[in-house]
């Protein structure tokens, strides 16, 4: 097998992670959220990025080869078996309060590594199918309406004042929060609405309000067969997840923004609109997700085939370091605009 695939494969380690995470207790119930926030960023501190793309034929059997395509399948069926372990065994008794707070943590990092981060990457395809697959995995996020925001928004909108997921500069991570989630909540209605007048259709056709009754049966079900505590435990850890995905929106675009041609108009989103991180470990635990320049420079490029451009800003570590920054504002400050100011 090629060895790029099985590199691909480590990410399933979370999901073994977090399985026994719902079946043990003590240490163990943490400890994917550990390996996530404490090895991985002390490991990426001393392994140097590598800027290494595949030359042409590399690519080329890469782009062809269906097995990096069918690890993120694997992905939905297994990310609800987790959902499932957790919550059927967050309420075993027994468990220390430190237990609990851990499992909802651990199930929390899997609504965003696995329920939001793959389903951002299937979300970019074209065939129905993987569409269909984006969607079910940003349900056990309760971030459906990413869906369409990300792809009809943002893509289209970074890098400028009318983007919420684009940080501005001294912009507090936790400022950040507030506006991005509730900005993308916005945008998706009027995208949706946009779209359903423009093809005209009733309200009841709104792409955006089937989201909202399909994550509120989703909610009914799981309070109903395991009760409304656990419910609230899962709504915790998707609130987890979501917080994830917008300290990673954040320090993908912070203070970086397109010039203006008037009109309304801005430059085309290129690689140096968006912050990237080389460092080995992140780019594979995440599906190379901090090549972010690449992606947004051609969003239709599937995640084994991003590439590194020389003139995309470099984040000072890898994307776990670089959230655990952003949330030290004076620190992140200090850091961050010095390099924007050398980028210019």
């Amino acid at each position: 097998m090629n060895i790029r695939i099985i590199k691909y494969s480590i990410p399933l380690l979370f999901n073994i992670g977090a399985w026994r995470s719902f079946h043990f207790t003590g240490f163990v119930t943490w400890a994917p959220v550990v390996f996530g926030f404490v090895i991985i960023p002390l490991f990426e501190l001393f392994v140097k990025p590598d800027h290494g793309n595949l030359d042409a034929n590399e690519e080329a059997m890469a782009k062809d080869d269906r097995t990096y395509d069918w690890i993120l399948y694997c992905i939905v069926p297994i990310q609800y078996v987790v959902l499932y372990q957790f919550l059927t065994h967050i309420t075993d008794p027994g468990l220390t309060t430190a237990d609990t707070i851990g499992r909802i943590m651990t199930m929390g990092l899997m609504c965003g590594v696995m329920g939001i981060n793959v389903g951002h990457e299937l979300g970019h395809r074209v065939n129905t199918t993987e569409q269909t697959m984006a969607r079910m995995l940003l349900l056990t996020s309760l971030y459906m309406h990413f869906f369409i925001e990300h792809n009809r928004g943002h893509h289209k909108h970074v890098g400028t004042p009318t983007d919420p997921s684009t940080a501005k500069r001294n912009e507090s991570l936790y400022f950040f929060w507030f506006r991005s989630i509730t900005g993308v909540y916005r945008n998706a209605w009027k995208i949706a609405g946009d779209e359903q007048q423009k093809k005209g259709k009733s309200f009841l056709q709104n792409e955006m309000l089937h989201y909202q009754l399909i994550q509120l049966a989703f909610l009914i079900v799981i309070g109903y067969v395991w009760g409304w505590l656990v419910l609230g435990y899962f709504m915790t850890a998707a609130t987890i997840g979501i917080l994830l995905l917008e300290t990673v929106n954040y320090i993908e675009h912070y203070g970086l923004f397109r010039k203006p041609l008037g009109e309304g108009k801005y430059e085309r989103a290129m690689p140096e609109h968006s912050w990237n991180s080389d460092h080995v470990l992140g780019r594979v635990m995440l599906f190379e997700l901090s090549r972010h320049s690449d992606h947004h420079y051609l969003a239709s490029r599937k995640y084994q085939l991003l590439r590194y451009h020389d003139n995309s800003p470099q984040l000072p570590t890898g994307y776990p370091g670089s959230m655990i920054l952003a949330m030290i504002p004076p620190l992140w400050f200090s850091i961050m605009n010095k390099k924007i100011d050398n980028n210019q």
